[in-house]
């Protein structure tokens, strides 16, 4: 494997596999400490606490939304949508929370910053070959990249 050779879509879609579940499990991490520690009541009372605006309901919403998200990413099922969601809950996160800590951890934008990009980057690529997604759409070996292609200019 050469450093500078096209990447493969074989490649890409080993990445995007790494990537959604390493990230699904970590929003599972989050979302299952929410609710199964702090519970509802909990949870609804730190985000009024954080300042989060309707915390009765969206204190429960964002536990449930990483919680299920991250097992469908895990999956790779509605991978867009949920990437847009959790993508959100990290703005905030970071707005809300996190700025006022600047950037390093334990308590600045460092983390969020970093799953922020990681949902966007999904909900860009969508979940990859190696997904529920993909079989629902029935392409089972479309090409991320024309390699061949790219291998015919070359030569040429």
């Amino acid at each position: 494997m050469s450093l500078f050779t096209a990447t493969t879509s074989r490649q890409i879609n080993t990445g995007l596999t790494i990537l959604r579940l390493v990230i699904g499990a970590i929003f599972i991490a989050h979302g299952g400490q929410k609710l199964f520690v702090y519970g509802f009541a909990g949870i609804t009372a730190a985000f009024g606490q954080m300042g989060v605006p309707m915390p009765e309901l969206m204190g429960p919403f964002v536990a449930l939304l990483e919680l299920l998200g991250g097992l469908a990413l895990i999956a790779g099922l509605l991978t867009r949508l949920v990437s847009l969601g959790l993508a959100s809950t990290m703005v905030v996160a970071i707005l809300l929370v996190h700025l006022k800590g600047g950037f390093f951890n334990p308590g600045g934008i460092e983390f969020p910053l970093s799953l922020l990009g990681s949902t966007l980057l999904l909900a860009i690529t969508g979940a990859g070959a190696w997904s529920v997604d993909n079989l629902i759409a029935g392409r089972r070996r479309e090409p991320a990249v024309d390699t061949e292609s790219v291998r015919l200019r070359r030569a040429a």
